[in-house]
Order: structure tokens, then sequence, then C-alpha cells
């Protein structure tokens, strides 16, 4: 692939061979409407779209399926091989789709459904239509008060520019193939995260019982129990808010990251402020624990500061445990079974949730002896690691195919 100067109707990358400005051309000159009222009643399979995936069958996109049953299918929409479709209610969150199967399938009479000419490159287009550009038709053209639409004679107003049908190939396939990475990523990191799960549910004892299911070989003795406050110290961190945050400077944890970026152990941070006087900092021996959030669920998690020198921001409960609880072990401990159950029925308020360090204290913590805690935390932090390993490779690909979409289009 070549870099050029960008330029009027040339995009910023483009394969080699291919030099031809593109052209524009309105949507109205190379789309026609393709679907039409499933009026012999097929028995077909009722699709929606979704966000991320496209066109998927309903009966995967709901848990309860059930309602599906009875539904009148000459109300639906038929939708042949090749066809585009979207909701025009939900077109601005990317709720549009491409449907290449062999045979047709049903979506809801509220979908727009079209196909193209024949010197258009379906895949181009379907590319097309992640970037800017189109997002900033959408915006221009839908129409509506409280809920906005984008009906298929807006979208046939829209304008976009385009080259040969051999360079929109290269491109949709090219483009193709990143995705296929994507998936293929997502779907190693959704079955790590599977089999973290699991292994969560075995290796701790459930209710009422003094051993796990699964062990690691050589462990046997039942589990002790004791209330948290008699194995560990409290205190809180210091306040920082996102307003503090700069480029460079002291790294720092602030609560809601819990949420959003880190696993178990914490080594590293990417967040820095100025530091302030009376500041609170990481020894390495600290289990920290969110002291507000959206839900009772999400608060009740846990993370192992695994390094010295990184400030604790403000809403942070601070956990240092005693020498014969692992640090890493009781932050999984009180993220997982029945701990977090508990701390989730401590959590009080309405719209943000609040875990105090005297819901902490009163926590039943169960425990094995050291090495087996020790065993257990070094087994999930290398799970963790490589969850966090599939997770960058996932980010880095998406940011490829966001900078194509840039570059790659004019």
């Amino acid at each position: 692939m070549d870099k050029i100067t960008k330029k009027s109707c040339v995009p910023a990358i483009r394969f080699k061979g291919f030099t031809d400005t593109w052209e524009q051309r309105k949507f109205s000159d190379f789309t026609f409407p393709a679907g039409e009222r499933n009026k012999d009643d097929l028995d077909l399979e009722p699709f929606a779209i979704t966000n991320n995936q496209g066109f998927i069958a309903q009966s995967e996109a709901h848990d309860d399926f059930g309602y599906m049953k009875d539904v009148d299918r000459k109300m639906y929409i038929v939708v042949k091989p090749n066809s585009f479709a979207y909701n025009p209610a939900r077109i601005n969150v990317g709720s549009l789709g491409y449907y290449e199967g062999a045979e047709n399938v049903i979506v809801s009479s509220l979908y727009e459904v079209f196909q193209t000419a024949e010197y258009v490159d379906d895949k181009f287009l379907k590319h097309w239509f992640k970037t800017k550009a189109f997002q900033d038709w959408i915006e221009r053209l839908q129409e509506g008060s409280v809920r906005l639409y984008f009906y298929y004679d807006k979208l046939c107003e829209c304008i976009m520019s385009m080259p040969s049908v051999e360079e929109q190939r290269k491109i949709g396939a090219y483009l193709d193939k990143i995705d296929n990475l994507i998936t293929l990523h997502q779907r190693k990191l959704d079955k790590l995260h599977n089999v973290k799960k699991s292994l969560l549910e075995k290796m701790f004892p459930k209710n009422g019982a003094d051993k796990p299911e699964i062990r690691f070989k050589g462990f046997t003795h039942a589990w002790e129990q004791r209330e948290l406050r008699t194995a560990a110290t409290f205190s809180k961190g210091s306040g920082y808010s996102k307003n503090d945050l700069k480029e460079n400077g002291t790294p720092i944890i602030l609560y809601g990251r819990l949420y959003t970026k880190y696993e178990t152990v914490i080594s590293e941070v990417d967040t820095f402020v100025d530091a302030q006087p009376n500041s609170v900092y990481s020894t390495g021996h600290e289990v920290i624990v969110p002291a507000s959030g959206e839900t009772a669920e999400d608060i009740s998690r846990a993370s192992f500061v695994a390094k010295s020198g990184i400030l604790l921001g403000g809403d942070l409960n601070i956990i240092v445990p005693d020498d014969y609880i692992n640090p890493v072990f009781l932050a999984l401990t009180i993220s997982n079974g029945n701990q977090q159950k508990e701390l989730s029925k401590r959590a009080q308020g309405k719209s943000v949730v609040h875990i105090h360090n005297s819901d902490l204290e009163n926590v039943v913590l169960l425990y094995p002896k050291y090495e087996e805690q020790e065993k257990i935390g070094e087994y999930f932090s290398k799970l963790d690691s490589l969850i966090t390993l599939h997770q960058r490779k996932l980010e880095k690909l998406r940011q490829i195919k966001k900078s194509m979409l840039e570059k790659m289009f004019v």
C-alpha cells in the first residue's frame, strides 16, 4: 500500500496500482429497496441487527425466545441474500448490517432493506457505513424530536466518493480480514473470561462448605473462617478526581478504573497527577475496594496493588492483610462467591451505592493455609495476564481498523 498526499477525492492510503480520483455518487443512484412483506407466510428465521455482530438470529440475540413462537410472520419483511438492513430508529448507534447468507431470512417490518447496483462492492460499502462521513450524514438528515429516525429516503440523499469496483473490492477484502482477526481475538477473550468465571466458582467453597470443588494436589485441609476485621487493617485513599489527571506525573489509581481497566493484580497504571501533600501511597501490600459504584454487584470487587509508590485516590477502601493472608487471594475472595454476595447486600444507596470499611470489616473470610492461597493467587494472576494480553491485541486491532476507516475512504 502507498501513502500519498491528501487531496480532493483521493484517500490518504491506497493499494498500489490505483491512481484515479474517486467519483462522488448519490445513494439514490446505486441503491434500491429490496424488502418485501412475507405475504406467503414463509416459515423463516426472524433476524435482528446488533451493533457489533450485524445480522444475528433473534434466538441468539435474546435469552428468552419464547415470545417469538407465536408471532405473525406475515408482518415481517423478507431479506434476500446480499442485502443491507437497518432499524431507522437505531442507526445512529451502528445498527446497520449486511446479510451475506445463502437463504432468505425475515426482519421486523420496522426495518429498511435495500440492495446495491453491480458497480458497487457491498463489502466496501459495508465498511463505509462505519466511517465518520456516514455518521455526519445521519446527524445532518435524521428527523424527529424525542426520537430520531433515518429512513431510506434520507439515505438516498447521502453522497459518497467511491473508486473503481476493483479498488472497492481490495478495500472491502482488506477490512474484512481485520474484522475476522478482531472476531477471533474477541472469541479467545470471551473463552478466557468464561474459564476464569468457571474456575472461580469451583476453586472457592460454596455456601456452607469448608472445602472447594477443585484444589491443587497436596491440599486436603478444611478452610478456616473468621471476620476480616481480625485479619487486616483498614484505611482510606486521599481525594483526587478525574479533573486532576495529567499526561505525566505521579501514577495514581482512581476508583472508577477498577471497573474499566484493572484485573485482580495491578502492577502498572496509566493515569497520572501532580502529587499533593498528605497523599496516600501504596507500599505493595494493599488490597483496594471501590467505595462508590453504580450497582451493588459492581462495587463488590477488589484488586491487589503489587507496586509501591502509586497514589491511592479518594473513594478507595484500603485493606492491608496480616501475614497469613495472601493479598491476591484476598482480592479474589472479596470479588467472588459468598463474600461478594455478602458485600453486595451491604451496599447502600440508589443512584450511587457505597461500601465502607465498616462493611468490609464484617466480611466473613474463608481461607486455606497460606501455601494454597499462594497457589490460587498465582494461578489466577497468570490467567489475568493472558486475558490482558488478548485484550491489548484486541484493542490494537480495533485501533488499526479505526485508523484504516479514516485513511482508506474519502
